[in-house]
């Protein structure tokens, strides 16, 4: 029979110190073979060589990065790295690669593993926020496109297995790395910095005639980032029938929209990552392999956004504005005359902490058979302390004479911009003198019923808000033991069996805390203490605001606190547990056999799975003392889905392969949409109240749903890869993925009469509600019946794509480029739901592109990448998550370095430096209203990222 060759394989994985796994026939095969040319390539050639070898032997639809790839790279996380792989986007968040999508799907519909083990995340749900895991602990990755049975961390969009060093066999190796970092835009906050670095030790041994291995990871960073934020409140349609003053002009029609007023800040942060991974490995005979893995992250990140809230036309002025420009339905430019600006000094504190530790058993029965016993258990624990503090020209109702912000307004391409008003004198929200730590708007509605505020002559509590902490916790554990068996048969054309069954016990806790604040001097108010000076808003037209540290205060104590949770029903209606527990029986069998003469190679095989989930939160309703009530609630269900899977692999020529697969792949539901908790809400304005229109009225619910079966998905993938060289080859997929049972916003009518509490609920002023010329006073709710909104199984849609790549060595044209390379990639996506609704995370068109050189020990690459606009999320209120339109970007960056192991100066030999650059254009994170991209809701400009590096191998 024709056999694969390995010589590719044999040579690329000469190339690097890092020892990865492949069947044991090849090593045979590798150390029979005398008369084997030995390659030594090193370098960006060398790591390309051996992900493309890799890629080439993977008989599902694979892409590889190799470790030493990801190292010398210019990035800080595996996320930069994944970013650049074709059918894969990165998504930026507060300036970093963070979210990732594969084949159109958002990083909580992908699987995540680690040495195959599924790996919790850091986030609010399933997704692995892939920006925690520095690039030093990892010595491949392997993003599986077309799952195979004895996958079972898998995900519609795909599953990324992060791979750990084996450390038997290697010799000993330790290097130290060191950056400096600097952002190219100086802190506009006073009491931040720009400057960071990167620190990290590797240490890689055998012992005791390499039956010990030894490998260890130290790192830690501290990176900066500055940020420039506009985010607008959104767009208000503009009131024609109002009458304003000296309005320019008018309107061209009823449907014209106007920014409706924005928070805008400057934001400085500093992330410290700190990452412990360590492989022991003990191989005491031939038949018998221990390995342990570990690994710990410590995550912290603080921030401050400092700025301004502000209102404008409609929504925060009201008619007191004049239009100055109008273009295509969207008003360009005005005037306003007067608004109390809320000065912004927030600050938010995140917390992570990840840990996770492995133990592998592997034993050869006999020269045919293994068996394998796994168990892995993970821990993720994580705080969000997220602080407003507000302050302003002072509180409602202590000085009759506070001064109003008349401000000029232009809608640019970056948002909106301001300057002076044209009449009126500006003022300035950097004078100490004038700005006071209260908050300058009646935003504390919900304090009302709260004793501490009552009763006191001409304060209302709601001016007694001045700021407020959402402090969401986290806390997810995930368990797991997996025992399997490997065997050569010898049936037909299936050359091998893998069995096996795998228990994962998994639970989520989210308790969402959160707490109103309040200044000692209320009712009165007060100077701010310990200001540290001025945040700069030049970026919008504006000098800037009084800067102060809010976090500070808050840890002192020194604001009055108020638990949100007895006033707001979406505190507990948030908070959950969520637990699911599985059982996976799966076999595959191994396809080798011949087609024509030409070698067919592959898997078929299948996935049972069983699932039990539950689920406990609480029911929430405002009760008759005006204090939130909570009544104890759970659900669950059962399920088991039966996943099959089929990969072939044909050599039609040599080193050129027509791949196809079939297979059902599932995501489990996101296990904020799990849970039981149901909750009531009112809308506290007249036009509500009084509206009997079923869907217009007040009262409104909202619940999660603990039934949600698996989203699922039938997929079909075909592409061809032609290797044309050790380190070059193209490639072109076609894949398509039929979604089955996505879940939707389902509704219903509920009557919400029990929830009423008379005078609380009723309308807030006189009304002549029946025409009779007489005033009847507030009134009741007009309807009881109001809608409740949940997540309900059922939605379909598909996916389709294409995905072009390629890896070109340039020496192929002429011996005089010898050294030069290309890699590119480009995707093209379509796909939507049933109901016209858009898939998270999927650009219709996405591009990456990298050029190197390197000859003589210097090292030069540039990389790019770019996506369309595409479905997010992004922090709303209560830090919740919402939908947003990212319009997507374009991002290069940079790496020159020189390896003195080619210098000939031997007292330098292991010695590597690098200046690496990111984000060398400075390229925006735009947000925007999906139907009019002028309409910008959100514009983020974070700077250049440059970085200093010293590497040192001995």
């Amino acid at each position: 029979m024709k056999q694969f060759k390995p010589s590719l394989i044999q040579a690329a994985l000469i190339t690097s110190g890092f020892a990865f796994s492949i069947s044991s026939a090849l090593a045979q095969e590798t150390a029979a073979d005398d008369n084997l040319e030995v390659i030594q390539v090193s370098g960006i050639r060398g790591s390309l060589m051996r992900a493309q070898a890799l890629k080439m032997d993977n008989t599902s639809i694979v892409e590889v990065l190799s470790a030493e790839d990801i190292g010398k790279l210019p990035d800080t996380s595996i996320a930069e790295s994944l970013a650049r792989l074709p059918g894969l986007a990165g998504e930026r968040r507060n300036g970093r690669t963070s979210g990732l999508s594969i084949r159109g799907f958002n990083e909580n519909y992908v699987g995540t593993s680690l040495n195959g083990r599924e790996l919790l995340g850091m986030g609010d749900n399933r997704g692995v926020e892939f920006d925690l895991y520095p690039t030093e602990i990892i010595s491949n990755i392997v993003v599986y496109k077309t799952p195979e049975a004895g996958l079972t961390v898998q995900g519609l969009g795909g599953t990324v297995d992060l791979q750990t060093v084996n450390p038997i066999g290697q010799e000993r190796s330790i290097t130290f790395n060191g950056n400096y970092e600097k952002n190219q835009k100086d802190s506009a906050n006073p009491d931040y910095d720009n400057n960071g670095h990167r620190l990290s030790f590797n240490y890689i041994d055998s012992f005791a005639d390499d039956t010990i291995g030894l490998a260890l990871t130290l790192a830690t960073m501290e990176t900066p980032r500055q940020e420039e934020q506009f985010r607008g409140w959104g767009y208000a349609t503009v009131n024609q029938d109002s009458p304003r003053r000296d309005l320019d002009i008018t309107p061209s029609s009823a449907g014209d929209v106007v920014t409706g007023g924005h928070d805008s800040f400057v934001r400085s942060a500093m992330l410290e990552r700190d990452s412990i991974a360590a492989v022991i490995q003990y191989a005491p005979n031939d038949k018998l392999n221990i390995q342990v893995d570990a690994l710990y992250i410590d995550f912290e990140e603080n921030d401050v956004r400092r700025g301004l809230e502000e209102g404008g036309a409609e929504w925060g002025v009201g008619d007191n504005y004049q239009i100055t420009g109008v273009e295509n339905g969207l008003v360009t430019s005005g005037n306003y005359d007067g608004f109390y600006s809320v000065v912004r000094n927030d600050a938010r504190s995140q917390e992570s902490k990840l840990t996770t530790i492995g133990l592998n058993l592997e034993y050869e029965i006999n020269d045919s058979w293994t068996a394998e016993v796994d168990y892995s258990t993970g821990d993720v624990d994580k705080t969000i302390s997220d602080i407003e503090s507000y302050s302003g020209v002072g509180r409602p109702g202590v000085n009759p004479d506070r001064p109003l912000t008349a401000r000029s307004w232009q809608q640019t391409d970056t948002g909106v911009t301001f300057s002076d008003h044209p009449t009126i004198a500006p003022l300035d929200l950097t004078d100490p003198s004038i700005i006071r730590l209260a908050g300058p708007q009646a935003w504390g509605g919900s304090l009302a019923p709260v004793e501490a505020f009552q009763g006191i002559d001409g304060f209302d509590p709601n001016t007694a808000q001045d700021g407020f902490v959402n402090q969401p916790t986290f806390d997810e554990s995930l368990d797991s033991l997996r025992f399997q068996v490997n065997g050569i048969v010898n049936w037909g054309i299936f050359t091998a069996l893998e069995a096996g069954v795998v228990y994962s016990d998994r639970s989520k806790t989210k308790t969402n805390n959160g707490a109103y604040l309040t200044a000692p001097t209320w009712p009165d108010d007060g100077p701010i203490p310990d200001v540290v000076g001025v945040a700069d808003l030049s970026f919008i037209g504006i000098n800037g605001v009084l800067a102060y540290d809010s976090l500070a205060l808050f840890n002192s104590g020194y604001y009055t606190v108020t638990d949100a949770a007895d006033l707001e029903t979406a505190r507990q209606g948030d908070s959950y547990t969520v637990a699911e527990e599985t059982t996976t029986l799966f076999a595959k069998l191994d396809i080798d056999t011949e087609v024509a003469d030409m070698l067919l190679r592959g898997n078929i095989g299948v996935q049972v799975v069983k699932a039990d989930q539950s689920s406990s939160g609480f029911d929430t309703v405002i009760g008759p003392n005006l204090y939130v009530q909570k009544t104890p609630v759970e659900g669950g269900d059962s399920y088991t889905d039966v996943l099959p899977t089929l990969n072939l692999s044909l050599e039609i020529a040599d080193n050129q392969f027509i791949r196809t697969g079939l297979a059902k792949v599932l995501t489990r539901p996101r296990m904020d949409d799990m849970r039981p908790n149901n909750q009531v809400s009112f809308s506290f304005n007249d036009s509500n109240i009084l509206n009997s229109t079923l869907g217009n009225g007040a009262f409104s619910g909202s619940a999660g749903n603990p039934l949600l079966k698996p989203i699922e998905a039938n997929q079909f993938d075909l592409s061809y890869e032609n290797y044309f060289a050790d380190d070059g080859f193209y490639a072109v997929s076609f894949f398509y993925k039929d979604l089955k049972n996505w879940h939707e916003s389902g509704n219903t009518v509920a009557d919400f009469s029990e929830s009423y509490i008379p005078g609380y609920h009723d309308s807030s002023g006189a009304h002549d509600i029946d025409n009779d010329g007489v005033e009847d006073g507030p009134l009741p709710p007009q309807t009881f019946l109001g809608g409740v909104s949940f997540r309900q199984d059922g939605l379909q849609g598909f996916v389709r794509g294409w995905e072009l790549q390629g890896s070109v060595p340039m020496s192929i044209i002429h011996e005089a480029l010898e050294g030069f390379g290309v890699v590119a990639s480009a995707t093209f996506l379509t796909g939507e739901f049933d109901d016209g609704s858009r898939i998270p995370g999927l650009s219709e068109e996405a591009y990456s592109f990298t050029a190197y050189y390197e000859n003589s020990g210097f090292e030069i690459r540039v990389s790019g990448t770019k996506r369309d606009e595409f479905f997010s999320e992004t922090r709303g209120l209560s830090l919740s998550l919402v939908g947003a339109t990212d319009n997507g970007g374009e991002q290069w960056d940079a790496q020159v370095g020189y390896d003195f192991a080619e210098s000939g100066i031997e007292s330098l030999e292991g010695l590597r430096i690098t200046l690496q650059g990111q984000n060398l254009t400075d390229e925006p994170t735009i947000q925007s209203n999906g139907s009019d991209s002028r309409q910008i809701t959100q514009y983020q400009s974070y700077g250049r990222n440059f970085l200093l590096g010293a590497n040192y191998s001995f």
